[in-house]
């Protein structure tokens, strides 16, 4: 079985993944925010985006609560990301939400993939405290892109 000490060290890990996303997520949203056509749309993505940072944050103070240290970019993902958004940067609004509503996809799914791995009070950090803002951003992220489709 595994010693206290090794199981904050697997949550942390897993608790860093999780926060590279979410720093990837902020960074991404601000690329996007600067695309929106729609001050609706712009307002809504900066919710958004709003967010993702605070939930970021709860994620740095779980890290730093275990005695780990919180990921300070958004690493191999968040060079993606950019990679990503900006050939949607290329093509406007419409490519920027759809390349953010595919990030909330991989948000929801990788939170849904990982928190069984958690230690059972880590688990219920994440269900409780992140998972439902995910779930949240992940649907309005949906309508706003619906929205987009609609207007383009």
């Amino acid at each position: 079985m595994a010693t206290q000490t090794q199981q904050n060290e697997k949550d942390v890990q897993y608790l860093n993944s999780f926060l590279k996303n979410e720093l990837s997520a902020v960074e991404t949203y601000n690329q996007c925010i600067e695309k929106a056509d729609s001050p609706d749309i712009s307002s809504s993505l900066t919710t958004l985006q709003q967010s993702h940072r605070k939930r970021a944050q709860l994620l740095t103070d779980r890290i730093q609560a275990l005695g780990g240290s919180p990921a300070s970019g958004s690493g191999m993902w968040g060079s993606v990301a950019k990679l990503v958004q900006g050939s949607a940067n290329l093509f406007g609004e419409k490519s920027a939400v759809s390349t953010l509503e595919e990030g909330e996809d991989r948000g929801r799914d990788d939170y849904q993939r990982d928190v069984s791995k958690l230690s059972p009070e880590n688990r219920q950090f994440i269900e409780q405290e992140i998972m439902p803002e995910q779930q949240r951003s992940h649907d309005t992220m949906h309508a706003i892109e619906k929205q987009v489709k609609q207007l383009h």
